[in-house]
């Protein structure tokens, strides 16, 4: 179930010097490459901002889906990623200890099975996800793979990602300094959200080209079906606490459920 926030209606003159009405989902807060809000806010499709790489654009959100997380109901604020595509966002930081806790230990339990040595993630929503599941499962040691250079990555084992929020191509890294934690180990990798498949992807090549033993895949949510073609036969791994939709603008510009992706 989600619901709208708001329906923006705006006024155009066309080539022919007509007024029309169109009417658009959703609207953007363009922000200056200082991050700085210019004089007022632009109510425009993302197509017409033309922005480029050095502009910061903030979305607002267009309405809320209520999610469900294993015995656990949130509601998740709707934000648009293009003109006509919209994802539902989880973000684990914003919804509290308790929450990530026992999301975490539902999750345990389904990955208990797989006699997991080590939980490995991708930063930086999953941290939570990893720490709380590495608790629940009785073990120690957890890896995050990085998506930033530190200073301390300098000589890092690397391959590319691009993620379905950021919409740019990225790096994951791996700490040479922490190979005896994964090589030759059981690992579970861990996420909040499934949703492209692509940053579970690059985790399962980066770890099993250094000896590692990818053994489940687990996460909060999965948001549609696309990723099962991006993991392929990996896809049998996955293991969540519930499922949610991307969200499609059809003719009328309202949204529709699309849980196919």
């Amino acid at each position: 179930m989600f619901r709208f926030d708001a329906h923006l209606r705006t006024n155009q003159v066309d080539h022919s010097g007509q007024s029309t009405t169109r009417s658009f989902a959703w609207s953007l807060s363009k922000r200056t490459q200082t991050n700085r809000p210019i004089e007022r806010l632009d109510l425009l499709p993302l197509a017409f901002l033309g922005h480029n790489s050095n502009d910061h654009v903030m979305v607002a959100k267009i309405g809320t889906y209520q999610a469900q997380v294993g015995k656990q109901t949130r509601e998740l604020p709707i934000v648009p990623i293009s003109n006509d595509l919209a994802i539902a966002l989880l973000i684990t930081v914003d919804h509290g200890i308790r929450f990530i806790e026992l999301a975490s230990q539902e999750l345990a339990e389904l990955l208990r099975p797989f006699d997991v040595e080590c939980v490995v993630s991708v930063a930086t929503m999953g941290i939570p996800v990893a720490m709380e599941v590495t608790r629940a499962l009785g073990l120690d040691d957890y890896m995050i793979l990085q998506k930033t250079p530190k200073i301390h990555l300098a000589d890092a084992i690397d391959v590319q990602v691009r993620s379905i929020t950021t919409r740019v191509n990225q790096r994951l890294l791996l700490d040479r300094e922490r190979l005896l934690a994964v090589e030759n180990r059981r690992i579970a990798v861990v996420d909040d959200v499934i949703s492209t498949g692509a940053s579970i992807h690059a985790a399962l090549r980066l770890l099993r080209d250094v000896g590692a033993v990818p053994v489940a895949i687990g996460a909060l949510l999965a948001e549609a079906n696309s990723w099962r073609s991006i993991l392929g036969k990996d896809a049998l791994l996955v293991q969540t606490l519930g499922k949610i939709p991307l969200f499609r603008r059809n003719r009328q510009g309202q949204l529709d459920e699309d849980w196919e992706g």
